[in-house]
């Protein structure tokens, strides 16, 4: 029996709420993985927004590939990875700023985090990986839970 999610169930499983993990590759370093908020919706390419300063913005050029990974923190476990070229953009601060603060922190949460960091989108940059590559597992499958 295969483990593997179908297209419809890691689509819906990425567009959850989940904290996801960045992976780029560094000059003359091991790769560099960083937990990041982000934007993604079923069939399109996954969004996230960092300081146009940070490590990870300056290790991703436009045309090099990042790996992104998604998972579930209770049993039965689950996980999406997907693999896929970078384009960098500027951030839309009501969609991808604000949406996305509201998203992870609730509407209360998110306004008083975006007064707090006085986020404007100024000096961000807007990474968007298209998942070329996928890798998935979903154990509820074993157990007849999925």
């Amino acid at each position: 029996m295969s483990l593997a999610m179908t297209r419809s169930e890691r689509e819906g499983f990425l567009a959850g709420l989940h904290v996801g993990m960045l992976c780029v590759n560094e000059e003359n370093r091991g790769p560099l993985a960083v937990p990041v908020w982000y934007r993604y919706e079923p069939g399109g390419d996954i969004f996230i927004v960092t300081g146009d300063s940070s490590r990870k913005a300056r290790s991703l050029q436009a045309g090099t590939r990042a790996t992104f990974a998604v998972q579930s923190e209770a049993p039965p476990y689950k996980y999406a990875t997907i693999e896929g070229p970078v384009t960098l953009g500027k951030p839309d601060f009501e969609r991808d700023i604000r949406a996305v603060a509201i998203r992870y922190l609730g509407p209360a949460g998110g306004e008083a985090y975006l007064k707090s960091t006085g986020a404007t989108g100024a000096g961000s940059v807007l990474i968007r990986i298209k998942a070329d590559h996928w890798l998935t597992v979903d154990y509820g499958k074993q157990f007849g839970q999925a």
